[in-house]
Parts: structure tokens; sequence; C-alpha cells
């Protein structure tokens, strides 16, 4: 019922898979058909026991670290300097092209990745300590599109951990996929959430909430924001979208005392309730396109857009759905930080910038150069972000000036976002081996 495609290089890692019985697939299939929402009937479908999502301070198990919010668990010590020969601890190759940022829990490190000269999609697990690699598990053969914009890859997606499982999102063949691993690479189960057209991409990244993984496809086709369960990915809830082509993660932060799973783009801001897919609330105050990943001060929802309009909204989050704040600046890629009562971001053309949360009056602006499309991190009182071109700029979370502390260079292209765990940087970047491109995963560390 489910087929695996042999990977010819790595074998070993590819181990019987786990089909759900066969009413349980014929339920969700059926559950797709449904008018939207959508919601699983538990007496038809007996739920397993699903173990405690297990998140520690050493592991950055998901998009935007361990408080989806860019923002590293604190007493951490980086470096401040770096090069190709300085301060790596070790590198190891990554096989085929990707965005996918590292996830890191316990011994490992995860990341997704494509080749298209063979046109497959696979998930690569690496010891944390020595960076050796220790698995590759092909998830498709097949069914890429040559669609979308020359930036773009076929694995954006970054893995999510809930510590005995991986969680991955794929486009092939027209749709958009989950997909569920174990942490030894064997696949577990894989649904299908929708059709998905390709306009520019994709690079939703999975967000897990308690029994849950939630996940997102907005595409021209009509996409959808679904929820399955974390044990055999069978649908709970679904919810239809506007027909319209958007890029930004689900993120479940709390705001107005309550966790909420934040949806920007296709002209909406959206609250919807992460276990039972209940739309809270939905209003306008964003733009068609949106990519960054929405943050929050638990008050105030802050959104940008770069399509049809460069935009930025300062959004209610009490239900009212009222845009406090806005302007025009183009942060269409890089998601922003909040730190206190101050938002630091960095535009998509290398300029960082300080508001004040509440006002939205800009405090300073600091040019660092480039182009960027990886997000800044916090960490402690610095806050690193790096450009595409591989150059990392370090500069203080400081109110009242742009306060530069650093910058170096590693590679020739970066477009994933660095991970930072216990004062080591896990940075995805490529440079060039006999006239090749050949992406590298890195270790940073004194």
């Amino acid at each position: 019922m489910k087929n695996i495609t042999p990977d010819l290089d790595a074998p070993e890692a590819l181990l019987p898979i786990e089909s759900p019985p066969m009413n349980r697939f014929c339920i969700a299939c059926l559950l797709f058909c449904f008018a939207q929402p959508v919601f699983l009937n538990a007496d038809e479908v007996k739920e397993p026991v699903v173990e405690p999502i297990n998140v520690k301070s050493t592991d950055w198990p998901w998009w935007r670290g361990p408080q989806r919010n860019g923002i590293a668990i604190a007493n951490q010590n980086p470096p401040l300097k770096w090069s190709a020969t300085e301060n790596i601890l070790w590198k190891s190759p990554i096989s085929g092209r990707g965005y996918s940022s590292p996830t890191v829990v316990g011994n490992r490190v995860f990341l997704a990745s494509a080749n298209t000269e063979t046109e497959t999609q696979f998930v690569l697990g690496y010891d944390r300590a020595t960076g050796k690699q220790l698995w590759k598990t092909v998830i498709f053969k097949g069914g890429f599109s040559t669609k979308g914009n020359k930036k773009s890859t076929h694995a954006s997606s970054t893995v999510a951990c809930d510590g005995k499982r991986l969680f991955v999102n794929f486009i092939n063949n027209g749709a958009a996929y989950t997909v569920a691993l174990r942490l030894d690479g064997q696949r577990i189960w894989q649904t299908k959430i929708t059709d998905y057209i390709i306009h520019q991409g994709y690079g939703s990244s999975p967000a897990l909430y308690e029994k849950l993984v939630i996940v997102s496809a907005d595409n021209k086709g009509g996409g959808a924001i679904a929820a399955l369960r974390r044990a055999d990915g069978m649908l709970v809830w679904k919810i239809d979208r506007p027909k319209t082509p958007n890029y930004p993660s689900p993120i479940i932060l709390k705001v107005a005392g309550k966790a909420q799973v934040l949806m920007t783009g296709c002209d909406l801001v959206t609250g919807i309730e992460p276990l039972t897919g209940k739309t809270l609330w939905k209003t306008e105050g964003a733009t068609t396109e949106c990519v960054t990943s929405t943050v929050t001060n638990g008050e105030l929802i802050l959104t940008s857009g770069g399509y049809p309009k460069n935009h930025i909204s300062a959004v209610k989050a009490d239900g009212s759905g009222k845009v406090v704040w806005e302007n025009s600046t183009r942060i269409y890629v890089p998601s922003m930080l909040i730190k206190g009562d101050h938002i630091y971001s960095v535009t998509d053309n290398g300029v960082a910038i300080c508001w004040d949360v509440k006002t939205g009056k800009e405090i300073w602006k600091g040019r660092l150069g480039g182009t960027f499309s990886s997000s800044p991190v916090l960490v402690g009182e610095r806050i690193y972000v790096t450009n595409e071109i591989g150059e990392t700029s370090i500069f203080k979370v400081n109110p009242k000036k742009f306060e530069l502390l650093g910058e170096n260079k590693l590679g020739t292209e970066v477009f994933a976002t660095p991970t930072f765990c216990v004062s080591r940087i896990y940075m995805r970047a490529s440079g060039e081996v006999d006239g090749k491109r050949q992406e590298f995963l890195y270790c940073i560390g004194k």
C-alpha cells in the first residue's frame, strides 16, 4: 500500500515500513473528502497512546528553535569568530541540495535534502559529536516539478522531532505530504495533505503540539492547514485555505493567554485552536504572499509580507484583529525577533532595524550588506544572521543603538538558518569541490 524507493547509496537505512490497518487508511481517505474543517471521530478509530514531546534544553527540535521564536536557550556562548579553518569542530558533506535547517536532538542532527539529477528527496541523520553520516532515507523518487523560483529547492522544510519520531514535509508529484520517520531513519507513516500547485516553491515546516503534528500547504489550487496524529498520521482536523500562493510555516505561540496556531498570508492573519482546528479569529492585516514566521509579545502578532506590496503590521491578539500599526518595510523572507519591548529584524537587502514593538517607532538602523534569506537568531545578548553568500554578522541586542560585534565568512552560499545548541552553531553552507557545488554541515564551536 505504501512503497519506499530503495536508495542504492545506502540500502542499510531502509527498513520495513509499518502500514496502518486498512480500515484506518480508508477512514483517512474519506475524511479528506468531507466539507472543511473536518474532524476525526474518536469512536470510529481507536486513538493510540502518544508519549509527551520530549524537548531538552540541549536540543533544537524544530523550525525556529525550542520556543518557536528564533531565540536560543539562555547561558550559551557560541564563538564570535570562525572561518574555514578556525573554530570548526567538524564538517560533513551533504548529499544534494536543500534549505532545511539542522534539527538537533539528543546525539543526532537531521536534515532534509534533494537531488535533482536522480529526482530523489530524502532525510539524512548525522552523529552530533563527530558529524558522521549515519543513514539516508529516500522518501520520494521522481515526481519533481521544474516550476518555481530559481532560489527554491525540493527540500526546504525543516525536520521536526518529538524525541522519538521525525516529521518532514515534501512536495512531490503535485501534492503536499507529511512523512514520519524513526530516529534511525525507518519510515513510519506518510499522509497526503492536499494537492499543490508550485508557484515560487515550498518551505513550510511541521509544528508539533501535544499529540499532533500541524502542517500547512497554501497554494494557487487551494491549500490546507491540517493536524495529524503524531503516532500514525491519521487526520484530526483540516481547514481549507484561499486559492493563493503563500509560504509561512504554522507557528504555535501563546497569545492572549492561550496557545494558538498563527498563520499569515492569503491576505489574512488567522488564529486557530491547535487541538480542535477551530478558527478563533481572522482579520485582514497581511499581504497575499508571506514567507516569514510570525512572532509575538503575547499581545501583538507581528506579520510581514512582500507581495503584492512590502508590508509589516502589528495585529492585536485578543481576537479583535485590530491593526495597531503598520509600515512598508521589506522583510519578506527573514523572520523577526522580539526581545522585551523591541523588535529586531533584518531586511531582505541587509539592513538591521530596531522598532518599538508597541508603537512601531523606528529606534535605529544599521547596514549589514548582502541579501538575506536566512533568519536571525538571538543568543543571549547577541543576534547572529547570515546572508546568502555565507557572511554572518553578529550585533548586540541594544534598544539604544546599532552595535556590530563581529563578521565571519564560511562557504559561498547559505539559505538555511543556523541552529544554536550548547554554545555550538550547526550551519548548512555550500562551497565548491572540484568545480562543483557541494553542501556541507558545519559544527562551529570553541
